[in-house]
Parts: C-alpha cells; structure tokens; sequence
C-alpha cells in the first residue's frame, strides 16, 4: 500500500483522546432507597461484568473510526509492481480545427471528445493536453478542466507529423515512464504523407471521431463584373459534397440589411448572380444555411471606393499616345511632362513613373527616381533608340546587380510569355502558343537570366522586373518594333500600372500574410488601425509618399468586416474570411499507419490507460468503514445491557 497525503498521519496522536475518556471517566453515582437489596446484591457482579464488555467494545469502535477517517485523508492506494517502477505518461491532442463541429452521435465531437477526457481521467492525475494553438504541460485535470471547457474551434490544424513530435516533446526524458500519446480528432486528409518514423518507446493512440453525415454546403469564391449600366454584377458559387443536393438557398446583406435571395442549383454548378450599386463602395455578406458545419456558412467581402493610380509619363522627344489610350480616366489619373521641363518634385506624388524613350537619364533623375521606388512607387523604363546605356545602367544598378548590354542591331521576335509572372498571371485563360508575334529590329542584351516577363525566341529578356524597376531591352518606337500593335501591350503595361497601387480586393483569408495599398496622405507619426465590434489594432504599416502599405499577418484572426481608422474617420472597409481548407470533409484511411493503435471508442481508450497504471485508490473504501464502525458503535451504546 501507497499514500498519497503520508503527512496526514501524523494526526494518529487523536487516538489517545478516546483512551483518555475511557480510563479517566469519573462518574457520579446517585442513592436510591430500597426495601430489599437482596435481588441487587445478586446481580451486582453480573452487571459489573457486561459494563465491562460494552465499555471495551466502545473504545474499541471509535479507536478504529478514527483510525479509518485518518487513513483516508493519507490517500492509500495499491498499485503494481510494474506501476510501482514506473511512473505513467498521458500526453493527449485535442484537435479543435473547425472540421470538429461536425455533429457526431453525442454531439458535437470536439465538445463530446473533450467530456470524456474530463469523466475518463482522475482529477488529481497529472497529464499533458495540446490543441492546434495551446499547450498545458504537466497539470492536474482538477486545474486544467475550466480551461478544456473553453477551448474554441481554430482554423488551423495541425499535421499528422507535427502532432507527434510536439507530443513527443511533451514527455519526460525518463526512460523507465509508461508514455503515451493519446491522439483525438476526425484526421481530416491534409497530408500528402501521412507519418514518418514513430519512436518505438511512445504508445500512439489514434481516437478517430467521425461525424453522423459528412455532408457539407459552402459558400466557395465570390467575384464581380462591371455592367453596363455602372451597377456591379457580384457572382457567387457554393459547394457541396451531397451528390443528391439539387440546390442551395443564399442570401445577400448589405451590413445586416438583407437585400437579395437566390438559389443556387446544381445544373448551374451552385452559381448565381446578384446585381448592387456600389458607387460609394459595398460592405456585403453571403449567408447559407447548413446545420452540420457553420464555419464556412458566411463569406464577407468589400467592395471599395476605388482610388485612381496617379502616373508620371517622362517623355524625351517621343509620343505618349499609346500610353494614355491605356492609362484611361477612369481608373488612372495620367500626366505627361517632357524630360527638359520636368518638374522633379512631381514625381514624389505618383504611383507609376514611365520613361518613355529617354536617351539619358540625369543623375538627379537617377537620384529622385530612386527615393520614389524605396518610397514604394513603380518605375517602368523603356529606352531610346541611341540610349546611353552607362546612365541606364546606373538606375538600374539601384535595385540589381545585373545590367544592360550596348545596342545590338538584329532583329528578332518577342515569343517567349511568363504565364504566371504577377502582371501575366490572370490575363491568359489558356497559354498562347501560336499567335502573331510582334519583333524588334535593335535591343539591349541583359546580364540577367531570370526575372523575365516577355522574352525573344532565343529566351533573352525583352521585358524583366528587378524589384520596383521593370525594365524593356529595346525602343518602342514605331521604326524599332512593332509592339505597340501587338495585342500584348494593353495587359501588359496595364497590370504593370496596376501593380503600382495595390487596391483591394474583394476579401482575404484570416491566417495568411496579406499586404494592401491604401491611396493616403499619413502625417509623420501617425498610424491606421484596423477596428471591428469596438476592438482596434494597430497593423503593420509602411507609409509612403502617397499611400499606406498595410500588411496583415496573425491579425486579424477572424472573418468580418474590418474599418480602416485615420485618427477618428473611417477610410474604407476591409473583408475577412476563414479559408476553405476543411470544408470537403475528407478523411485519412488511419489502416495504412503502421506503428499506432487505432481505437474508436475515447472512453475504453481511457480505461485502458488507468488500467495500465493500475492504482486503485483506497480512501473511498476506509470512508465506509468509518461509517460502519460508527454505525455499530450507535447499536452497541442502544441495544448492548
């Protein structure tokens, strides 16, 4: 036998207190008058005795109470040898990914997973619990249960591999300790490989909870289309792993006002439209209605009062036709200096500079551009026909070591497209292969290799980014090449005047590295914050000379419309949505993991690891005996003569 309180017996002393009682009674003795004694005097010696008897058999019972009440405040236990050696490990995962809301037989299975840790555990045994955020290390289930209660659903989750060397790390260095790693989740399918090698001395228990009906619907991408009658048209399409869904019902707010229902049917791919105003800017929500998983039920997006780009076209005797006809009114605000009149504190106002044809560039046109690309704007080169390639070649110096090459007279065609370079990435819906391609008659070879967005037949670069500087090998004018005909042009230098302000888009995703251009005037020490339901919070931020970079990483953290606040104004409206990684329901096949034990039952899993440690716990037993004692003790002082 085992004490957890030993301490407690040092209150064995209290056993003198009823042997006091017992032999230094006294009592008093009262006179009665009699006519005849004699009957008295025969009994005499024969109650004597059984006065004797009963007193003994009181000390005796209480002696033995108080003995139990003392033995059960020690905590007595037994336990095996094996137990006796070794000390016993839990280490358990709660996997609280939002796939867990899903509804099992009892529940909800996080919530159902985390009352049978609770009911299957002793309170004052010591155990290690970790869930895809949290860990508690080495703490009793009595102070750790409030916070099991309060463990709240996350949007990460993670990987099989990660789960068992974050649990493995959680174990003593003992290597006499009975470990293990007790693993709860319904083991969505992420992981491409499920597990590496498993260390041999851990027992890896898999408890894998799965949901009644693994049929989910969610609202998936939502996207917009200009009209022609200025309004928005705003597409939205859901997704369902019900093959027997014929269609899903949607609603449109507008803030909390619902302005729209439609439904999305399965022949149309769960695809609807809805046309909005938003000339002042759109703060939207769509909502369906799905009682199994609710994470993915709303998706918040925003519409905003889209800024102009301001661009600076520096000219150097050469048209800019081609370039206003692309740089239009209505999304850019397009200026045109000649280099020898320029005006060189404009260019600090703009978002994207364009050297068009400029045969020299000044060092102070060097100097000033390079303040603009570190102050975040865009430069786009385009050299002149007789360019000084030393004077290029040291702006270009400011964002890469590689540089330009003096001009070679051979023609050659522009073939080569980098479809998924930034300003390329969503203009082609297939690759282009056959089409008809534009040429140049003269270029500047580049030292560069990489980094190229358009490029000869003979994978030389005719257009490259190097940072903030994008950069064409050869003039555009009309006697030089043929590009400004080529249906490449627009998307091209369009993107590239996009790039330059990154406006918002529709929404993005909580947990991910998000960076935003806002078109603002900040004074110096001031800040944006991003505000929601009265709680603010300062993101990262770059401030320009006309905008705010704003980058958003860890916050915010979940879905919602965000208020971007200048001092006590609100600028615009930011959209934050939960991604769509759990949606589909997917679940790994656990019979091909070697080296773990797969039991679908958490209750019998917690059984067997108490089993294991085989302490069966006394004080309970010496309670009732306590009472037992005491309960004769109360019959002999009423029946015993």
């Amino acid at each position: 036998m085992q004490f957890l309180h030993p301490e407690y017996f040092y209150a064995l002393p209290a056993l003198l207190i009823p042997i006091f009682i017992h032999l230094f009674q006294l009592r008093r003795f009262k006179k009665y008058a009699f006519t005849n004694v004699a009957l008295l005097q025969k009994l005499r010696f024969q109650t004597r005795k059984s006065s004797q008897i009963k007193k003994w058999l009181v000390l005796i019972l209480r002696l033995l109470a108080i003995a139990c009440i003392i033995l059960a405040f020690t905590q007595p236990y037994f336990s095996n040898q094996k137990a006796t050696d070794n000390t016993s490990e839990t280490v358990i995962y709660l996997d609280n990914s939002f796939s867990m809301q899903a509804l099992g037989a009892n529940g909800p299975l996080l919530k159902r997973g985390i009352q049978d840790v609770i009911d299957g555990i002793e309170e004052t045994k010591k155990i290690s619990v970790f869930t895809n955020e949290n860990s508690y290390e080495s703490i009793t289930l009595k102070n750790l249960k409030n916070k099991l209660l309060n463990i709240s659903y996350s949007q990460d989750q993670l990987s099989l591999n990660n789960v068992i060397l974050k649990g493995t790390s959680l174990f003593s260095n003992s290597k006499s300790s009975l470990k293990t790693l007790l693993v709860v989740s319904d083991f969505q399918k992420h992981d491409q490989n499920l597990l590496t090698e498993i260390d041999t001395t851990i027992k890896v228990v898999f408890v894998p909870l799965k949901p009644l009906n693994t049929a989910n619907d969610y609202i998936d991408t939502i996207s917009i289309e200009s009209s022609l009658n200025s309004n928005t048209e705003i597409n939205v399409t859901a997704k369902t792993n019900d093959k027997n869904k014929d269609s899903i019902a949607v609603t449109l707010f507008e803030g909390n006002k619902k302005i729209g229902k439609s439904i999305l049917e399965k022949s149309k791919g769960y695809q609807t439209s809805f046309e909005v105003q938003t000339k002042k800017g759109f703060k939207g929500k769509f909502s369906i209605e799905d009682s199994q998983i609710y994470y993915d039920d709303n998706f918040y997006f925003s519409i905003p009062k889209t800024s102009k780009i301001s661009v600076l076209a520096i000219n150097d005797q050469t048209s800019a036709n081609f370039l206003s006809k692309i740089y239009t009114k209505d999304e850019f605000v397009f200026k045109n200096q000649d280099y020898k009149t320029l005006d060189f504190s404009e260019i600090k106002n703009n978002n994207l500079i364009v050297l068009n044809g400029i045969n020299n560039i000044s060092l102070v046109l060097k100097n000033s551009l390079k303040d603009f690309m570190n102050s975040g704007g865009i430069v786009l080169m385009i050299p002149g026909s007789k360019g000084d390639v030393l004077s290029y070649n040291q702006l270009i110096s400011t964002q890469t070591k590689h540089s330009l090459k003096p001009l070679k007279l051979q023609e050659k065609s522009i073939t080569g497209i980098e479809f998924n370079h930034t300003v390329l990435k969503d203009v082609f819906k297939t690759k282009v292969s056959n089409f008809q391609y534009p040429s140049v008659k003269s270029y500047y070879p580049v030292t560069a290799s990489s980094n190229k967005i358009l490029t000869f037949e003979d994978q030389q670069a005719f257009l490259s980014q190097f940072n903030s500087l994008f950069v064409f090998t050869a003039s555009l004018d009309a006697v030089n090449s043929n590009f400004k005909n080529s249906p490449l042009i627009v998307p091209t230098l369009y993107n590239i005047g996009r790039l330059s302000l990154r406006n918002l888009p529709l929404q993005y995703w909580t947990g991910e590295k998000n960076t935003f251009d806002l078109k603002v005037n900040l004074q110096k020490d001031h800040i944006l914050k991003l505000s929601r339901n009265k709680e603010e919070f300062i993101p990262l931020q770059s401030n320009f000379n006309s905008k705010v970079q704003i980058t958003t990483d860890e916050m915010p953290n979940e879905p919602g419309h965000y208020a971007v606040i200048k001092n006590s104004d609100t600028i615009t409206h930011i959209s934050y949505n939960y991604n769509r990684k759990e949606s589909l329901l997917i679940y790994d096949n656990l019979l091909d993991i070697e080296g773990v034990i797969i039991n679908n039952s958490l209750n019998i899993v917690l059984k067997n690891i108490n089993s294991e440690s085989n302490v069966m716990r006394l004080w309970k037993w010496f309670i009732i005996f306590a009472l037992i004692l005491l309960a004769f003790e109360m019959l002999i002082l009423k029946y015993f003569k």
